[in-house]
């Protein structure tokens, strides 16, 4: 079992780790947190309590996993990244860089998040998703029309160009796709393309 440390790292006594776990210098682990086979955590590492990471799990510099937090096997969570408490993400998913994931997000299986990705609480992304550089899920609403904060889904296998943001509780379909720098106010269907600020229904997306 190979396993290495850094240098000024504060680690909770109950801390359980599988084999080949790498470990960068200050780093801080809470209690009740494990981690599961051949895990590399870089420098300035925060994890708190409960979190759980599957195998294959590489944790990159200056990362935060707030309390409850999962991330599942073979996947990467870039630097400058925060991942909010009980927060789950799925197997083979990456996060670029500088990304947040806020409070209860669930991200299914397969996920790319580009750098500066922006996911508000409960937000829920499905398997096969790509979102490219700064993807934002808003839940902020309309203060003028008195809205609850809410979030929509985005399904299975869509798309996302660069600078896309998706306003509050606004649902994308299976195998949509939305090109860059569009602002999403309405649903969009399955397997269709839309983009523009506000974004409209261009055409039909090719099986």
């Amino acid at each position: 079992m190979k396993m290495e440390w850094g240098k000024f790292c504060d680690v909770a006594d109950d801390f359980t780790h599988g084999k080949n776990f790498q470990c960068g210098s200050f780093v801080k682990i809470e209690k009740n947190v494990i981690v599961g086979d051949d895990v590399s955590i870089g420098d300035y590492v925060l994890l708190k309590s409960g979190v759980r990471l599957g195998n294959h799990v590489e944790i990159k510099e200056y990362v935060m996993l707030m309390s409850g937090s999962r991330i599942g096997d073979n996947t990467s969570i870039g630097n400058f990244t925060k991942i909010g408490e009980n927060a789950v993400i799925g197997v083979r998913c990456q996060l670029i860089s500088f990304c947040e994931i806020r409070d209860a997000c669930h991200i299914g299986n397969n996920v790319l998040m580009g750098s500066r990705g922006t996911l508000s609480a409960h937000a829920i992304v499905e398997d096969d998703v790509v979102m490219k550089y700064s993807f934002v899920v808003t839940d902020t609403p309309d203060l003028a029309r008195e809205e609850e904060k809410k979030v929509g889904v985005i399904s299975k296998g869509s798309r996302f160009g660069t600078n896309v943001c998706i306003m509050p509780g606004v649902n994308i379909g299976e195998n949509a796709e939305i090109g860059a720098c569009s602002q999403v106010r309405h649903d969009v269907p399955a397997n269709e393309i839309w983009y523009g600020n506000p974004a409209r229904f261009m055409k039909k997306r090719n099986p």
